[in-house]
């Protein structure tokens, strides 16, 4: 009989999610999240998540053999324990209990965890396989093709237990560990720190931070105080940033993850507009900082492993910053860059899965796309439409992809529902709202119309493979062979491109796109061959089906809300076209 793996997320507190394996194969996977409709599911239990990842395994909680957690004990002698005691000496009190009792979160939530199979009816008896944090991450890295037999290593994620950055290499089912570095000494609570100094809500509020920071000057103020690799040592100054206790910086009762040092330092903490000075140079000099002392990790720990196989998996949720990324990608050896779009800490579901199958001698089966979750029945969406409070207009299409293809190239701005949900922070073709990428009006068409966003945040591309050459391909300047299927890197643009779809290019000249083939998308690539085959052009803007606030849509009923809650005129939704029910005067 095979065997069922369970993955699950949300250890940390944040993003829970579920990913089910058959032997090594990935069946399904959806962020808890979505089904509960409320961003990051802070402080949930991916109970729905893994009751639909049953669901479409086909298997009882008894069934499962195993269940794999992103989150382990560190034993007492282990320096990451005495690092972080020895680092918050200001805070005796966090110190020695990360010394006597350091597993206590880990206790907490093996605790949680027996209640929580109870409800899915897993026994307690079940196989429980802890996966430090930094290892689940690295691990999801490696689901989407099949690897030689080594691979550089780097993961960037704020912290797990207390690892912070972890550099190694992954060779015969195995990970060996070159480097880590512990809390607080964090490149993500680095940047986390600035985000939250500049205004924003740390979790989100880093991709603003990375948009906006191509507007300034990143040597206009020197920011190299706030952390320093000096050799193989790498330090956070915890007099200003990542601090904890009386020396956080508090206002309006709320502690923030600086000290008050800091505002000294820089002046108040934003609170007008972002692009004024300094704020708009701190983000642009933050960012420099981010990438400088990523790439000299690289270089000191990696370096002669990325030149003996050109290649290098970036994981974490740092690795969702793609502007370190394209830096990454331009490095002289790396010929080859893997960043899997599941890099939040919902993916150490299917990350941590994946490394309890590996660790038991089973290859994984690369993962040909990321539409692991929810799919629902042409049925289902006309049920939907039935029975919602505001009645919309609904008609069966013959050939939906054409007459969406249509609707766009006469320049509205659609949304976009079909088969199985992705898995993910990127919308990559099955829950989009999508647009004409030529046209120069349609960021603020699209920004009007439903996502409210900052004039100076870009959206991505999607591009059809067959049009790449014909468009002036955005790969072909900086990285020849990088063809990115998941919107996890920025580019430098064409001249040509630039100019045939300047709605996707940001200021610096770079977009962010997802090369759409028919082997690994076959439903998008259909659309966007129509759209082709009437406008000649290949490329569309394709942001996520959602509004501000909101995870992304996940059932028709989602859809539906997105839709008739903004100014969309039409949503595609599976085999349906869907529009509003005139107003009358009626009452």
């Amino acid at each position: 009989m095979a065997k069922i793996t369970l993955g699950l997320a949300g250890a940390v507190g944040h993003d829970p999610a579920a990913a089910i394996f058959r032997d090594g194969e990935l069946v399904a996977a959806v962020e808890e999240e979505r089904l509960i409709r409320r961003r990051h599911a802070n402080g949930e239990s991916p109970y729905l998540a893994a009751r639909y990842c049953l669901q479409a395994a086909d298997v009882r909680g008894t069934d499962v053999d195993q269940v794999a957690i992103p989150y382990a004990p560190i034993n007492l002698f282990n320096k990451a324990r005495w690092h972080y005691a020895y680092r918050h000496w200001y805070a005796p009190d966090r110190a020695i209990d990360s010394v006597l009792n350091g597993n206590r979160r880990y206790r907490r939530y093996r605790h949680e965890l027996e209640e929580f199979l109870d409800k899915l009816h897993i026994p307690r008896s079940v196989e429980i396989i802890p996966v430090q944090h930094q290892l689940a991450h690295a691990s999801s890295a490696l689901l989407l093709e099949n690897l030689p037999d080594k691979t550089p290593v780097f993961s960037i994620d704020s912290k797990g237990e207390y690892s912070t950055i972890y550099l190694g290499y992954y060779e015969n089912r195995k990970f060996t560990r070159i480097k880590e570095f512990y809390n607080p000494d964090s490149l993500s609570g680095m940047y986390a720190a600035l985000t939250d100094y500049l205004g924003f809500e740390i979790l989100d509020g880093e991709f603003k931070v990375m948009g906006i920071a191509p507007f300034g000057d990143p040597n206009k103020y020197d920011l190299s105080s706030l952390a320093r690799l000096r050799g193989r040592r790498f330090k956070v100054n915890n007099r200003l940033i990542s601090t904890v206790g009386l020396r956080r910086y508090k206002a309006k009762s709320k502690g923030h993850y600086f000290s008050k040092k800091l505002v000294d330092l820089l002046g108040p903490r934003r609170v007008g507009n972002l692009t004024d000075d300094p704020y708009v140079h701190y983000a642009a000099a933050i960012q420099k900082l981010y990438e400088d002392l990523a790439v000299q990790m690289l270089e000191t720990f990696l370096g002669e492993h990325i030149a003996e196989t050109g290649r290098l998996a970036f994981a974490g949720t740092g690795s969702m910053n793609i502007r370190l990324n394209r830096r990454l990608a331009a490095m002289p050896a790396v010929k080859k860059l893997i960043v899997s779009p599941a890099c939040a800490d919902s993916g150490t579901a299917i990350g941590a899965a994946a490394y309890a199958i590996r660790s038991q001698g089973i290859d994984i089966v690369p993962v040909d796309n990321l539409f692991l979750g929810p799919r629902y029945t042409r049925r289902q969406c006309e049920r939907a439409c039935k029975d919602h409070r505001e009645k919309p207009v609904y008609e069966l299409l013959e050939n939906p992809h054409e007459r969406a293809a249509e609707l766009i190239a006469a320049g509205e701005v659609i949304a976009w529902y079909r088969d199985r949900m992705e898995f993910g922070s990127r919308a990559l073709g099955n829950r989009s709202i999508l647009a004409d990428a030529s046209k120069e009006d349609v960021v603020n068409k699209i920004n009007k119309q439903v996502k409210f966003r900052e004039s100076w945040r870009p959206y991505s591309a999607s591009i059809l493979a067959d049009s790449v050459g014909e468009s002036g391909s955005a790969f072909s300047e900086e990285f020849p062979e990088f063809r990115d299927q998941t919107m996890c890197v920025s580019t430098l643009a064409s001249e040509k491109f630039k100019h045939g779809f300047p709605s996707v290019i940001h200021i610096d000249g770079t977009v962010r796109s997802q090369l759409v083939t028919e082997e690994h998308c076959a439903d998008f690539y259909t659309l966007l061959r129509e759209f082709k085959e009437k406008t000649g052009r290949g490329v569309i803007v394709n942001t996520a089906l959602n509004r501000p606030g909101e995870a992304m849509a996940c059932t028709p009923e989602d859809a539906l809300n997105v839709f008739l809650g903004t100014d969309l005129n039409y949503l595609i939704l599976g085999d349906y076209l869907v529009t509003k029910r005139e107003e009358t005067d009626d009452w």
